[in-house]
This record gives C-alpha cells, structure tokens and sequence, in this order.
C-alpha cells in the first residue's frame, strides 16, 4: 500500500504542475498474481523483459477486478493486469479506458459445485437461492456469473454472490463448505480436480471449442489497459509494457510447459508442482500469440455485457475506443533478440 501512495503522490504532483511527467516506474495493479490467466505479465518480468523494454515496474497484487479498477480510478496504479470487459463496462459509465495488449483469447473462467454440492446442484439453474463466490462484486467473475445465469432462466438477484478471491482463499472456501459453487480460474480448478476427482463444473471457457460453445466466439480475457489520459500522455512507457509483453507471449509459445513454470515464482507455484504444471497445460491454449485484440472479440464482450447489465445495453457504446493495437502494431521494431 505504501508504493501505492507514493504513485498517487507522483500523479498529484504531475497534475499540479499543468502536465505529464516522464515516469522512471510504473506500477501495474494485478487482480491476482496466482491467477494463470495473468501469467504473462508475472512472466515478463521473470524474464527481465520489462528492464529489456525499459521500463521499471512496480507490480501491486489485488484481490480481484474492482479493486484493480478502484486504483487506476483513484490514480494509485497506471496500468491494471485485468479482464478487458471492464474498459467496456466503464464505459458505459463514461470512464474512457483502453486496452493496449492482450494476454488471453477466452476468459479460461469455470462455474464448479463445491464438492459438499454435488448431488443437489445439477445445472446452472440449481444455482437459485444458492451461495456463489467470486473472486470480487463487481469483477469479470460476477458479471460472467450474471450473464450465465439470465442465459439459463435464473434471476440473479436471487443468487448470493460471495468475494473469495483467487488461489488459496478460493480453493478454501469451497473446500469449506463456505459457499454451494462458484466462478474459478486456474490453477485452482485443477487443484480442486486433482483433489476431488468428482468435481462437477456447469460451465467452462478454457478451452476454444467450450469458449465459443459459452459465448458463441473468442473471447478476449487478460489484458493490460489504462485510462485513455494515462495511455495519451505516457505512450513510451505502453510502448515499452506492449514490446515486453508481446516477446513474453512468443517465448511461451516457444517453450515447453516445463521450461515456464521453472520461470515462475516458487510462491505462485506452491506445493503441489505437478498440479500446478497440470493447469499450465490447460491454459497455454488460451494465451495470445500476438497480443492483438480481435475486433470480432471485442463486439462479442459488448453483445455479453449488453445482456448481463443494462446499463452497458443502454449506454450505445462504440466498442473500438476501449482497445487500441497501435502499440502492438510497433512492437519489435527495435527490440533486442528473445530472451533464449
């Protein structure tokens, strides 16, 4: 918290002054480290990419989507690792944000029945009256779990829905019996597979075949955005965010599951090595290639959103200024060689 103020200080300092100022760091708010579905940013800086780049990172790990979303708000982050749907859900708020690269082509979210569950709840329509967790209110996970319930006939007012957050917490509070399912990502839905060979899942997006089956297209996930005012007046260092993380990508597609998980940090990877490697298996599917956002994508997290909340079916949002592929287009122009 601490090297959160002091960003905000900095931010005040630049804004008192008439103008922006050149940062020697930036700090990237991300809605939980563990979660694979953000592996590239972690990556990126095991690798040294980001110092490659140019760019100095300072990395704060939130509990989820809306507090990420409440410190690049407030000024306390510059840049969020998190879902792309919140540039389109903030914009129907008119908050201009923008994604400038991307992680993830589906959102790899899974709807999984505590075990304590499995007999009574069969389907997501069981879900009624139930106790559901998600990683924040507020965040991808609960608007994923809104927009799948009204596609299956249930209110969602008449659903509890429950902050677990990622990793640890999540698995404890089904493992508990502290709620009847909700909305995981890896790797804490292998885990729970490994540990309850049961284990029911109503809805999965990590695979394309089961994405599209859920949405109907790809569906971009994990990003890196920021307000459009930070973006315009700090395009060197989302020039030096997009090169690294565009490099991270290739060198995940050009090594084995083995080789990255021997990057990662021994903290995010825990105990169970051989589960955690189970889930990278899983994801690597998912990552981007390029970090290009797909226009097609971006109209699909519109046409969702537009279902689940109706103030995104109201708002008449045009969904091309909440990403931007400039930086993409110029990355590796002048980069040095991939880290081998």
């Amino acid at each position: 918290m601490k090297s959160m103020r002091m960003v905000a200080g900095l931010v005040a300092v630049a804004l008192s002054s008439g103008g922006a100022v050149a940062q020697d760091k930036v700090t990237i708010a991300i809605g939980g480290s563990s979660c694979l579905c953000y592996l590239p940013a972690v990556l990126a800086r095991q690798l040294g990419e980001y110092d490659r780049a140019g760019v100095s990172v300072d990395m704060v790990d939130l509990r989820g989507g809306s507090d990420t979303l409440t410190a690049v708000l407030s000024g306390s982050a510059d840049v969020v690792t998190g879902y792309f749907d919140h540039c389109v859900e903030l914009a129907a708020r008119k908050q201009a944000l923008q994604s400038f690269v991307v992680f993830d082509r589906y959102p790899g979210e899974v709807v999984v029945v505590s075990p304590a569950h499995n007999t009574e709840i069969k389907s997501l329509s069981d879900l009624a009256g139930k106790k559901v967790g998600v990683t924040a209110p507020g965040s991808t996970s609960d608007f994923f779990l809104k927009f799948l319930l009204k596609k299956s006939g249930v209110d969602p007012a008449t659903v509890s829905v429950i902050g677990i957050g990622v990793g640890a917490t999540a698995v404890a509070a089904m493992e508990q019996g502290q709620i009847d399912a909700a909305v995981m990502l890896d790797p804490s839905v292998t885990y729970l597979q490994g540990k309850h060979s049961d284990l029911k899942a109503l809805a999965d997006t990590r695979s394309e075949r089961d994405a599209r089956s859920v949405f109907g297209a790809d569906y971009p996930g994990g990003a890196l955005y920021s307000t459009a005012a930070w973006i315009g007046s700090h395009e060197k260092e989302a020039q030096a965010l997009t090169d690294a993380i565009v490099r991270t990508l290739a060198w995940i597609h050009s090594h084995s599951p083995e080789e990255i998980m021997a990057k990662m940090p021994s903290e995010l990877i825990g105990k169970d090595r051989e589960l955690y490697l189970a889930a990278l298996k899983n994801t690597i599917p998912m990552f981007s290639e390029t970090g290009r956002m797909d226009p097609k994508g971006a109209e699909v997290v519109l046409s969702v959103f537009s279902e689940s909340s109706p103030i995104v079916a109201q708002a008449h949002i045009d969904v091309s200024k909440t990403y931007t592929n400039r930086f993409v287009d110029h990355a590796g122009t002048q980069g040095a060689p991939l880290t081998k």
